[in-house]
């Protein structure tokens, strides 16, 4: 046997003896494989914040329509106007009462006009003019009415027509005392007419003061800002 020989036997009784042992044979060193590292695990998305509630104080807020007192010059004129009314009610009523007591001295006034007339002609024209100062006064009742809607309403040309329906029953006063305020029957219904002019005078000039000319033309009364009774114009 020659030296080259023995180290080729010392390992082949060196694999012989690891086979018989169990261990594993010697392997070639193997590259280590490179591993990314594991993603961490995914949390659930957040849910938003909610929104904070808006202030109740110092925002300008949206114009809402509302119901405001009128100013004290309206008022006023609204009540003059109503009293004038009844009392224009009641010198109707009352006119209406006396006709009969009240029909010699209409017929008198007529006959002094033209005294040779028959007496059926005289008496049919003292029914006229009874019926016409009658159908005035009532006429200017009505129109009162309509206009203090309006006025109420705030529309503009109310004051207008109540300029002429003021002028109109000026010229009514004017007939009634003529020719149906006479007698002793006919002072009180002067008297009621009078009353009934001065109060619907007196109503237009207060709805010609600043505030009720300011109040018509707004229109609408609108409120911005909190809720809260605003204080009436003056």
């Amino acid at each position: 046997m020659t030296p080259s020989d023995a180290p080729s036997e010392r390992r082949v009784g060196s694999q012989e003896l690891t086979r018989r042992s169990g261990a594993p044979a010697p392997s070639a060193p193997q590259a280590q494989t490179r591993r990314s590292p594991a993603p961490p695990p995914s949390e659930p998305a957040a849910k938003p914040a909610k929104p904070e509630r808006p202030a109740l104080h110092d925002k300008a807020a949206a114009p809402v329509m509302v119901k405001m007192p009128p100013p004290a010059a309206v008022r006023l004129a609204q009540i003059c106007w109503v009293l004038s009314l009844v009392v224009g009610a009641i010198a109707v009523g009352y006119l209406f009462v006396i006709r009969q007591s009240i029909d010699p001295d209409i017929e008198a006034i007529v006959r002094e006009v033209d005294a040779s007339r028959p007496s059926e002609t005289i008496s049919s024209a003292a029914d006229i003019v009874f019926w016409c100062v009658f159908g005035a006064m009532v006429a200017v009742l009505l129109v009162q009415i309509t206009v203090l809607v309006s006025f109420n309403n705030r529309r503009d040309n109310a004051r207008w027509w109540m300029l002429g329906i003021l002028l109109f029953l000026a010229v009514t006063v004017l007939a009634a005392r003529q020719f149906v305020a006479v007698g002793d029957r006919g002072i009180p219904l002067d008297r009621l007419l009078l009353i009934q002019l001065g109060l619907s005078a007196l109503g237009l000039l207060f709805c010609i003061i600043p505030a009720a000319l300011r109040w018509t033309a707004r229109k609408h009364d609108v409120r911005r800002g909190p809720a809260g009774n605003p204080a009436p114009e003056l």
